[in-house]
């Protein structure tokens, strides 16, 4: 396996999860990741921000954007040396840049896209932009190897089409990166459900928790939470 294989994060900013939905009956202020892969085949975008168009939702989550295109250019990079894009989901806070990459492949679930064209999902013009520049997605059904080395696995749970990105590298280049978006919202939540998986208690909503382990992944990372899970 090549050794040209790079994962750097892009903070595109953070929002504040109001008290109704954290659970814990206060307000979480949640960050906004993404994660450029440098690979031999070009520079893959995992997922791309939060996205603006309703008010609505800007007076809910309180979102603060940091611009991709800056956040790009920070790393070295633009939009236009992309070469393919991937959202974990289709929600706005993973998609907010996608209607800037017109053009590109967008990899996505064919059920998590039908979902998000339904309506009463996430912001509709992000999905498909009014501006005649349709996304090129590339629906999948189920689990593909988009690259050689690069594979997306079906990891529902927080939405019925959500996906996480599999990136498999030798043992002397660090390892297999999962990048599992929003599977879990924190790496100690993915760290208890992955032992409980592994000593046979389940969880029995995660199945495709077994799938990632036959990675053996050494990090996973997270689009809401800086931190990172080792084994």
């Amino acid at each position: 396996m090549s050794d040209d294989t790079s994962i750097r994060r892009l903070d595109l900013g953070h929002f504040v999860r109001p008290a109704s939905e954290t659970g814990t009956g206060q307000d979480r202020a949640e960050a906004v990741l993404a994660y450029l892969v440098r690979r031999p085949e070009g520079l893959l975008l995992f997922d791309t921000g939060l996205g603006s168009g309703s008010a609505e939702t800007d007076a809910h989550y309180r979102p603060r954007r940091r611009d991709l295109t800056q956040a790009l250019a920070d790393a070295g990079v633009g939009p236009e040396d992309l070469a393919a894009v991937v959202n974990c989901h289709l929600h706005f806070d993973h998609i907010g840049g996608n209607p800037l990459l017109a053009g590109l492949p967008v990899f996505v679930q064919a059920k998590e896209l039908a979902t998000a064209r339904a309506g009463d999902y996430t912001i509709g013009t992000l999905v498909d932009p009014p501006d005649g520049r349709p996304l090129a997605y590339e629906e999948l059904d189920g689990e593909a190897e988009i690259w050689p080395g690069v594979r997306l696995v079906p990891t529902p749970g927080h939405t019925a089409g959500h996906q996480s990105l599999v990136v498999e590298r030798g043992p002397g280049q660090g390892g297999t990166t999962v990048l599992a978006g929003q599977a879990y919202d924190f790496a100690s939540e993915y760290g208890h459900a992955e032992l409980a998986a592994r000593v046979g208690l389940g969880p029995a909503d995660r199945p495709w928790l077994a799938r990632l382990a036959e990675f053996a992944p050494q990090r996973v990372l997270f689009a809401h939470d800086r931190a990172v899970w080792t084994p």
